[in-house]
């Protein structure tokens, strides 16, 4: 990693509060322990390195964060106002990183295994080490080898050969500030074996005055001829900061489709790799931001064809009002045995004050010569003539402006098969562009 920052305080203060975390006895003990040193050796990141420029995570911890602060424990209560009604699911609850079992619910089966992390690292030793860690590069990113350093706990899910599981799971992160500052480190594991298929959705909201810190990691392997559907939705209020990564393995005729909703929070940054590492693979990721005030919301893609014959499409689209700030970079790689392969990545925005910023960088590198590749992005306001059109029809500036910007971000929500969570979501997001643009 380049342009880090090994002597800065913050790293200093969290190398040494991670080497004090480390529990020799801990069945993924020499994980931990290799992560903890690639934190202290590369640092966070510094103002000026690359991959961070526009997302100042490193001085946000600094100024508003005490890192060896325990974090409370959070309400529990507060968890009911912000679940998905009417959507059967299994669920599970972290509040301030901590699995809540009375607020979870998983229905036992066995055409699958559910469990927290924590757990499953004792009773599926043997599969959670042959993944865990294995994948999220901790000598690429100070954020992930932190996370595997000290994560605390979070979700394990296997689902065996030619299993279609056609119940979601839902993952339920509340952070709760209203005792104080919350710092958390979760860590996901999605194992999908051959033939077999999987919804998972995140929701991400916080609760209280203080700021709160999220560091994330999810890995997923999806087998040959699987299919992984994997939703977040970040709603977060106040002063909610989170760094998520997201590493995705596929096999031979897989399919994965990734949403990412930013709906709210501080400062988000979200790292989305896809490794596209066999023949006849099909990925989509679909991505929609809309931010208001001084809010932050950074989109870090990679998609990685490595074999022949694969498809891939991004979309991204964002909308930014007041002082917010959209970032988006998205990277394409066409392995030179990736002879056949089409991949397309398109980024869209919509600005709608003068003081609203986006920053877009679509990039591709191939190696392959028989390739079908684009990519492209746009910026822009409302157009005028079409906001005219409808005020002249009776209809006020607002709703109008509404009207427009649900059928700008509709180009993500018409992907969205679950009718439940696209109702959901539908209305969230209807409620949003009314209420604040």
């Amino acid at each position: 990693m380049s342009a880090t920052v090994t002597d800065n305080n913050t790293t200093s203060e969290l190398a040494a509060l991670l080497d004090k975390q480390l529990v020799a006895t801990a069945v993924d003990a020499a994980l931990r322990k290799e992560a903890a040193i690639a934190f202290r050796t590369a640092g966070l990141p510094a103002a000026k390195a690359e991959e961070y420029r526009f997302t100042p995570v490193t001085r946000i911890l600094e100024k508003q964060f005490t890192l060896s602060q325990p974090t409370p424990a959070g309400q529990a209560s507060r968890i009911n106002d912000y679940t998905l009604a009417g959507l059967e699911a299994d669920t599970l609850v972290f509040i301030n990183g901590v699995f809540s079992p009375a607020d979870s619910s998983i229905q036992k089966t066995t055409d699958l295994t559910i469990l927290p992390l924590q757990e499953a690292l004792v009773s599926h030793t043997a599969l959670v080490l042959k993944h865990l860690g294995q994948y999220a590069d901790t000598a690429a990113d100070a954020f992930t080898a932190w996370n595997t350093a000290a994560w605390t706990n979070g979700l394990f899910v296997h689902v065996p050969d030619n299993k279609i599981i056609e119940r979601p799971i839902i993952l339920y992160h509340l952070h709760d500030t209203s005792e104080g500052q919350v710092v958390t480190a979760t860590r996901n594991l999605i194992v999908v074996g051959r033939n077999a298929e999987v919804t998972i959705l995140e929701k991400y909201d916080s609760a209280g005055a203080s700021p709160s810190f999220s560091n994330q990691v999810t890995e997923a392997v999806v087998a040959e001829n699987a299919g992984l559907n994997l939703y977040s939705i970040q709603h977060d209020a106040g002063q909610r900061h989170q760094v998520g990564m997201t590493r995705i393995q596929q096999a031979n005729y897989s399919r994965v489709n990734t949403f990412t909703f930013t709906l709210n929070g501080k400062l988000v940054r979200n790292n989305l790799q896809l490794v596209l590492d066999g023949e006849g693979i099909e990925s989509h990721m679909y991505g929609l931001y809309l931010l208001t005030g001084d809010t932050l919301a950074d989109n870090h893609t990679v998609v990685d064809h490595r074999k022949p014959n694969s498809f891939s499409n991004e979309l991204y689209k964002g909308v930014m009002d007041g002082n917010a700030r959209g970032v988006f970079n998205g990277k394409i790689y066409v392995r030179p045995q990736a002879q056949k392969t089409n991949a397309f990545q398109a980024n869209r925005n919509i600005l709608l004050s003068p003081t609203a910023t986006v920053n877009t960088k679509p990039q591709l590198e191939i190696w392959a010569d028989d390739v079908k590749c684009s990519h492209g992005c746009t910026s822009g306001q409302l157009d005028e003539e079409a906001l005219f059109y409808l005020r002249a029809r009776g209809i006020d500036k607002l709703s109008a402006q509404a009207m427009m910007l649900y059928a700008f971000a509709g180009e993500v929500l018409t992907n969205v098969k679950n009718p439940v969570v696209k109702e959901y979501l539908d209305n969230l997001i209807s409620q949003r562009l009314h209420k604040n643009f």
